[in-house]
């Protein structure tokens, strides 16, 4: 069911969200993944609901471990929602159960870090019963882990009818916008994978070239092309043993009608490093001992114009280091880029991840359609992969 056609009203709603949030000195320094979760934690509240929230912070490994405790994160989730939230040091038991059928029947409880046990990366079916007993409705809206067959993510919704299970809009407005470009995208449709290795996106590559009418291909795995044409690339990043493949692809996409954009240019390096030496170089000519960190600016101009002359556009990796300020002009550039194609009418996901820290970054994520909150979910979904925490909503 649709979350506007659940009926929350004096029930209590246990809520998956990804609030694995960056945390530094006990601060959190982004809140994005809290901001994203706030409409459908007001709708429940809107409609009588008494809200359970609980996620995942960080690699405890099972054990309990005051450095990811979701206590960190209260006031900021608090702020973001305008109310006060309770925190409750557990996230399972009677003392959890009968401590949040003391709150009001408006209120918002967050649950402590779900991976303090070690049952619930391993998808426990009685560890998901404790969570399950908390409430009456589950709603998952954490996409940032429907990919992962976990107890609070999957199997969970076993011990919920289709009538008191539903998705969050977070979920839902991603899934709207992957069905978007899949399904219906407007003509020519882009794809820009950037990124360091080949072997990360090959799936997604593969899957994508029967939809794609132009491919751009920038960041590190792109020497492997270069190098598997017979480029010298000098120490530029290279996967030796995928250079067939990358031949393959590019035949593949040939026969497909789809037109490759590779960068012909790159901005090289002595080392690895903000300070050190740089040039320009043909990419099927790097000197030796030098390195490329970033796209060229021919290169930049000619994804810019394809870019520009799309009309569906999905970005997925970095065209460079672009962490130093040095390396950063590709990655800018091809985000300025889609924000303009957006501008002009073209319909953008932003993939999670890097690429989404970089349209942050420079200041285009109110410029494009669609950021996505998940990465590793995203590319598996884009891949065409069933998503555990997808299914178990929807069977």
């Amino acid at each position: 069911m649709k979350l506007e056609e659940l009926d929350f009203q004096g029930k209590n709603v246990l809520i998956r969200v990804d609030f694995n949030v960056p945390i530094k000195e006990g601060k959190v320094t982004d809140r994005n993944r809290i901001i994203a979760a706030v409409p459908t934690i007001k709708k429940v509240i809107e409609k009588g609901g008494r809200v359970i929230l609980m996620s995942h912070l960080g690699r405890p490994k099972g054990q309990k471990n005051t450095d990811f405790s979701l206590s960190q994160i209260k006031e900021v989730v608090s702020e973001e929602l305008g109310c006060s939230v309770n925190f409750m040091d557990d996230c399972i038991g009677n003392r959890i159960k009968d401590a949040i059928n003391s709150t009001a029947q408006d209120s918002v409880t967050l649950l402590e870090n779900l991976r303090f046990y070690a049952e619930e990366e391993k998808g426990d079916r009685e560890f998901a019963k404790k969570l399950a007993d908390l409430a009456d409705v589950y709603i998952n809206d954490a996409f940032g882990t429907a990919h992962r067959a976990h107890a609070s993510t999957a199997v969970i919704a076993d011990f919920f009818d289709a009538e008191h299970r539903a998705f969050g809009y977070l979920i839902q407005n991603e899934l709207n916008a992957v069905e978007k470009l899949l399904s219906s995208p407007e003509r020519p449709f882009t794809a820009i994978m950037g990124g360091a290795k080949i072997s990360d996106k090959i799936l997604l590559i593969e899957n994508i070239l029967d939809k794609v009418d132009h491919l751009i291909i920038g960041g590190g795995m792109s020497y492997t092309f270069f190098k598997a044409q017979g480029g010298e690339i000098g120490n530029s990043l290279v996967e030796e043993d995928k250079l067939d493949l990358a031949l393959n692809l590019l035949k593949k996409a040939k026969e497909k009608g789809v037109e490759i954009h590779l960068p012909v240019d790159s901005i090289i390096s002595s080392e690895f490093s903000n300070d050190a030496d740089s040039d320009v170089a043909d990419n099927m000519n790097i000197k030796e001992g030098w390195m490329g960190l970033d796209i060229g600016p021919k290169a930049v101009e000619n994804f810019s114009k394809a870019v520009a002359s799309s009309k569906t556009i999905l970005w997925n990796g970095p065209m460079g280091v672009f962490e130093m300020s040095n390396f950063e002009n590709g990655t800018k550039s091809v985000a300025e880029a889609i924000a303009k194609a957006t501008e002009n009418g073209a319909f953008s996901l932003i993939g999670g991840g890097d690429s989404a820290a970089a349209i942050r970054q420079f200041n285009y994520e109110d410029k494009v359609s669609y950021i996505s909150t998940g990465g590793g979910a995203l590319l598996e979904y884009l891949e065409g992969k069933e998503l555990p925490g997808i299914v178990a909503i929807q069977s």
